[in-house]
């Protein structure tokens, strides 16, 4: 890692990591959690995560494509850095209004290039997946902010979609180590 991102890791494990017992959106039980909402929150962390992402955004990206609820934030920073539109894709298509899934610009035949705060096994990433392929979107990237997925381990592999990260659970728990 680059000064730049051990300081990065540091703040950002420094901010959101939580210990005790903790049930993840997967099922699975976590002694530890990172609270995103709590660098999210923090004008200053979530630039400087933004800033990074920017940097392994691919270069073909039409359009940001950030998760409910998580994600949103982050994309609308990683739009304004970048001039990219972002869409904001829901959990579930609304029932109501315009109906849609993806809130913003039309994603049929766009690439767009998923933004997320953290990643496990990337439940909630697949299923945007295939909801946006569906709506004819090219999808193939997903940039998160903490990807906490085993080490050397793609969870996103079987929806053919590549992994890139911010920061890594390992990343992460090095800052960790180094801090004490």
């Amino acid at each position: 890692m680059t000064t730049v991102d051990r300081e990065l890791a540091s703040d950002i494990d420094a901010c959101c990591r939580l210990t005790g017992s903790f049930t993840l959106r997967s099922g699975q039980q976590a002694t530890e959690y990172f609270d995103k909402y709590l660098f999210e929150g923090d004008a200053a962390l979530l630039s400087r995560v933004a800033r990074e992402m920017v940097q392994i955004l691919p270069s073909d990206t039409e359009l940001l494509g950030g998760l409910e609820l998580g994600g949103v934030p982050i994309a609308t920073m990683v739009s304004y850095l970048t001039g990219h539109s972002a869409v904001f894709v829901r959990k579930q298509a609304k029932t109501y209004g315009t109906c849609k899934l993806a809130e913003g610009r039309d994603v049929a035949g766009r690439r767009v290039t998923l933004i997320e705060d953290v990643i496990t096994t990337g439940g909630a990433v697949r299923d945007a997946t295939r909801a946006l392929r569906e709506a004819g979107a090219i999808v193939e990237v997903v940039v998160c902010a903490i990807d906490r997925s085993p080490e050397g381990e793609n969870p996103l592999a079987d929806v053919g979609l590549e992994v890139r990260a911010v920061l890594t659970k390992a990343e992460l728990d090095a800052a960790r180590n180094a801090a004490r």
